[in-house]
């Protein structure tokens, strides 16, 4: 990696020169603050839980992450009054879009106190294991937002973009001699992911310290399933395999009977990463797609052409977590539907590794029988007959996208899952939507990454736009 201390030259850009602030530069809104270095056990376990705050923001995982995802696909749609996600539903976005720079400020938020805490934990008194862990999941959370960032912002290898986002690895309020950072090639990006990664697998425990800290928090088995995303992404099918086991024999994780139960319960065996919410640090999942009669604001809806889909087979238990709008004429998700917006999130299900391994058999010679046999787990506890189509590779690998669309709907994979497939100008090139009498198209490549919040372009002269968006 030859960029260094990155995130150093944010602290200076505070200042501005009394122009417009790099959004990158804000001060976190945490636990304990990042301009105070951790001087001992218990201001480093308040960074800790001020960590995963970041990730509870409402313009992260809190909801807006998922939504970019979603209304980006064939899976929701905008019908409400809120221009920011029709934009992002009708591919007509610029540089200015509110909950694109929402996302990308609050991302880096988390990247920078993941950096606080390895620039300071070290040299802190505390017993050396738990030090080791808390380093680990401040690795797991940079990789996290990192790839996040580079999702949206850069495109996957091989696929399509060609530059990643700037990769801070040193505090904002520390000092270095440029103030200006630039964006090193997409590759580059991915390898910093994937070197977070594996240090934070060698250096987190197996467990924390009960059930739901252990789902709450990163450990081991969570730093091998995100590698296993992560070499989906790069398609190194072999790892992707052998990781994908090793947390499917984690015998903490299991294919819960009751997929209702998954979300109306919390932190059971289906879960491998779950944010927890509560009264007084809300979700705002439901908020958005519930309908005003029902306490939400009714901005989003599911796509007729997906619920569709999804109802097709009266007996997949999937099909049934949706309400009706009468008002509006639209259906929305009951999959977070708690009062008080207080539903938790699984940023990573024991499902998706049964999926991502299916996908890597599918991939690779001579293992497509064992494709079947994972993508029947997964059908088969949805209340769905087992795949009884060609096996072939296409035929298999379209059957494996459809049970991804169908399995992991809203909770952030969607749009990315046709990026990254190169399905998305097939997929996405004629999507019907209730505010619109002609479909929209996904109709370019360029469209397939979205645009650099204008507020960085303005305060960074080196900061690049992607192609076509403008500044």
């Amino acid at each position: 990696m030859k960029i260094k201390n990155i995130y150093n030259r944010f602290a200076a850009l505070g200042f501005c020169l009394a122009f417009a602030c790099n959004v990158l530069d804000q001060e976190p809104e945490i636990q304990i603050s990042d301009e105070v270095a951790f001087t001992n056990e218990k201001s480093a376990d308040a960074a800790l839980a001020g960590l995963y705050h970041q990730l509870q923001s409402g313009f992260y995982y809190g909801r807006n992450f998922q939504n970019i995802c979603e209304v980006s696909s064939d899976v929701s749609q905008s019908v409400g009054t809120w221009d920011f996600y029709r934009e992002l539903d009708t591919y007509q976005l610029d540089a200015s879009n509110l909950e694109i720079t929402n996302f990308y400020t609050a991302a880096y938020r988390a990247v920078n106190q993941a950096n606080n805490i390895i620039a300071e934990v070290p040299a802190i008194e505390m017993d050396q294991a738990k030090k080791d862990n808390i380093i680990g999941q401040a690795y797991f959370v940079r990789a996290l937002a990192f790839f996040d960032l580079n999702r949206v912002f850069g495109g996957v290898p091989g696929v399509h973009g060609d530059q990643s986002v700037v990769l801070p690895l040193t505090p904002s309020r520390a000092v270095n001699e440029s103030l200006y950072p630039s964006r090193p090639p997409l590759v580059e990006g991915y390898n910093q992911v994937e070197a977070d990664l594996l240090l934070a697998l060698n250096l987190l425990p197996e467990t924390q310290a009960n059930n739901t800290t252990t789902r709450a928090r990163a450990v081991k088995s969570t730093a091998r399933a995100l590698l296993s995303r992560f070499y989906l992404y790069t398609r190194n099918y072999s790892e992707v395999i052998r990781l994908s086991t090793e947390v499917i024999e984690d015998s903490k994780y299991g294919l819960v009977e009751d997929y209702l139960g998954i979300y109306a319960g919390e932190f059971t065996a289906e879960s491998i990463f779950e944010l927890e919410f509560i009264a007084a640090d809300q979700s705002a999942m439901r908020f958005w797609y519930f309908p005003g009669a029902q306490g939400g604001r009714g901005e989003l809806a599911v796509h007729e052409s997906f619920i569709s889909e999804i109802q097709a087979d009266e007996n997949d238990i999937r099909g049934t977590m949706f309400g009706f709008d009468p008002i509006q004429g639209v259906y929305f998700p009951t999959k977070y539907q708690k009062p008080g917006n207080i539903d938790n999130f699984h940023i990573i299900r024991i499902a998706e590794m049964y999926l991502n391994r299916a996908e890597a058999y599918a991939q690779s010679s001579g293992t497509l029988a064992m494709a079947v046999e994972d993508l029947n787990k997964i059908k088969e506890r949805a209340g769905v007959a087992p795949y009884s189509g060609a096996v072939t590779q296409e035929a298999l690998l379209l059957e494996i996208e459809k049970e991804r669309k169908f399995e992991l709907a809203f909770e952030g994979h969607s749009f990315f899952d046709l990026v990254r497939t190169d399905r998305a100008l097939t997929v996405l090139g004629s999507v019907e939507r209730k505010n619109s009498s002609a479909p929209v198209s996904l109709d370019q490549p360029w469209k397939q990454i979205l645009p650099i919040p204008r507020d960085e372009l303005l305060s960074n002269p080196n900061m690049v736009q992607n192609p076509n968006y403008g500044n």
